[in-house]
């Protein structure tokens, strides 16, 4: 299965789950917000990779495990914008 469609893959003899998770952001305009948005999140331990896209208010984040919702909303928050919710 494909680690990147929240499959397993072997790290050091560990299994490890692959989750992505998309959410919508409300606020983000322009490159400098998707940036503020993407730097506060990836600061979350676990989470590997963040696109975040002002056209659509989507936020798709890549991470370790489940991520708490209340720490992507103050992730969110301290860069000056909304989470809306899960996309």
């Amino acid at each position: 299965m494909d680690a990147a469609r929240g499959g397993t893959y072997r790290e050091r003899g560990m299994a490890m789950s692959i989750v992505t998770t998309t959410y919508k952001v409300s606020g983000m305009t322009c490159g400098h917000c998707e940036g503020a948005v993407s730097e506060e999140l990836s600061r979350i331990e676990g989470v590997s990779d963040v696109k975040a896209v002002a056209a659509s208010g989507e936020v798709t984040v890549t991470s370790s495990g489940e991520l708490d919702d209340a720490a992507v909303r103050d992730a969110v928050d301290e860069a000056g914008y909304e989470l809306a919710g899960r996309a």
